[in-house]
């Protein structure tokens, strides 16, 4: 530990040292210049030495170390805002939350996100995007906060499906998508505003609407929410869309734990082109160490409509089967994950789900095959800190149809 540290450390406690036993440790006789300040921080219990009755000044000091310290500091109440802000990812993974430190900051914090992504869809284009995010998260009281967020994207080597390129382009318009409140009305967890509505298997779509949660270990939840944009896709007619503004959709669900396996079922209704009534069960646990094996099974039916544009009887039983191990986390340079998962999904088990939310190419004819089946797979490593980049494919096929796609996707993500 520095000097200055020591020193600060002891400080902060706010105790002579004078009131105390003698030292404790050998390697620190009375007169060392840091006598006082190491047996204040012993009898208060922040330091402990080693077994061998040194205290081992000399030593490197990891950071976790050093958080262990200042965990400890703040528990007898010292005022160590600045190292606890200094070690503040440290005290997190050791579950130090920094509560004064948290209520003395500003009321509005600011971070952001940046993603350069390169998309190539087989024989149906490819293009690069440069989409930057900033997040503003605002305190309005204990109980009670505010989020916002700015986006921008700009495309660039782009080309269509008939390999025309469109050169770059961009969006001058930054555009506000998110503004919501989250906070608690008695035991209710609530989230109110525009933001995404993302259950990744089903939906994943920005709307304008509310979140709610109760319980604990028995978790029910709600959403009720529209459609904020218009979504099209390849395989509906112009006129059409599989999500319009102003289409509203519903979610209930509970979620809880048997074990190490978490499960859910969710119920999902959306008054869209489709008209999707979707029951969903999913079941998810550790196998082994980092080691997560999940699936879900699906029971959807859908317009008659959308089932004359078939031409056919739509199935209305679907499911999915995933494997991942570890995952990349942006504070912890060197950490990595992979997995892979396989679907099999008539057209009326699904809204909008994550894959085709801005990643894979839906086969043409997945309208008329009844849905899609295939598989996906990716890694991810976390680069340096807060610098993640990752790697998906996706290889799928209409059910019924004839067309298939193939798409890889590459990703680097940095956050600030």
């Amino acid at each position: 530990m520095k000097k200055s540290l020591v020193l600060a450390m002891a400080m902060a406690l706010g105790v002579t040292a004078s009131a105390y036993a003698a030292n404790p440790f050998s390697d620190v006789p009375a007169g060392h210049w840091a006598y006082d300040a190491v047996n204040k921080l012993a009898a208060e219990g922040v330091v402990d030495g080693y077994p061998d009755g040194t205290y081992g000044g000399d030593k490197l000091m990891t950071r976790y170390e050093m958080a262990q310290i200042v965990a400890k500091a703040m528990a007898k109440g010292a005022n160590v805002d600045k190292l606890a802000a200094e070690f503040a990812d440290e005290l997190d993974s050791l579950g130090v939350r920094v509560a004064n430190l948290e209520k003395k900051a500003d009321n509005v914090k600011i971070t952001g996100q940046i993603r350069a992504s390169y998309r190539d869809a087989d024989d149906k284009g490819h293009e690069g995007r440069l989409r930057t995010r900033l997040f503003v998260n605002g305190t309005i009281n204990e109980d009670w906060t505010y989020t916002g967020r700015f986006e921008n994207n700009q495309y660039f080597d782009g080309k269509d499906a008939d390999g025309v390129s469109y050169g770059n382009k961009g969006e001058d318009e930054v555009k506000f998508n998110w503004a919501y409140v989250t906070g608690r009305v008695g035991g209710v967890k609530m989230e109110a505003g525009r933001q995404d509505f993302t259950y990744a298997d089903v939906v994943d779509v920005r709307g304008d609407g509310v979140k709610l949660v109760y319980g604990d270990k028995v978790k029910l939840t709600g959403w009720a929410f529209k459609g904020s944009e218009d979504l099209d896709m390849d395989y509906v007619d112009e006129d059409d869309k599989v999500w319009s503004e102003g289409d509203r959709a519903y979610v209930a669900g509970v979620e809880t734990s048997f074990g190490a396996v978490d499960t859910a079922v969710r119920y999902y209704r959306a008054d869209t082109y489709t008209d999707n009534e979707i029951v969903e069960v999913a079941l998810a646990g550790e196998i082994a160490k980092d080691l997560t094996l999940r699936g879900s099974w699906f029971n959807g039916t859908i317009s008659d409509k959308a089932e004359a544009d078939m031409e056919r009887d739509a199935d209305t039983n679907g499911w999915l089967v995933g494997l991942s191990y570890g995952g990349a986390k942006a504070s912890e340079p060197g950490s990595w994950g992979v997995y892979a998962t396989y679907s099999d999904r008539p057209y009326g088990t699904y809204l909008l789900p994550t894959n085709f939310s801005g990643y894979a190419v839906f086969p043409e004819d997945v309208c008329e095959g009844d849905g899609y089946e295939g598989y996906e797979a990716g890694v991810n490593v976390t680069l340096a800190k807060n610098i993640v980049a990752g790697v998906k494919y996706f290889d799928y096929e209409s059910r019924e149809g004839k067309d298939d796609s193939q798409t890889l996707w590459s990703e680097v993500i940095f956050t600030f």
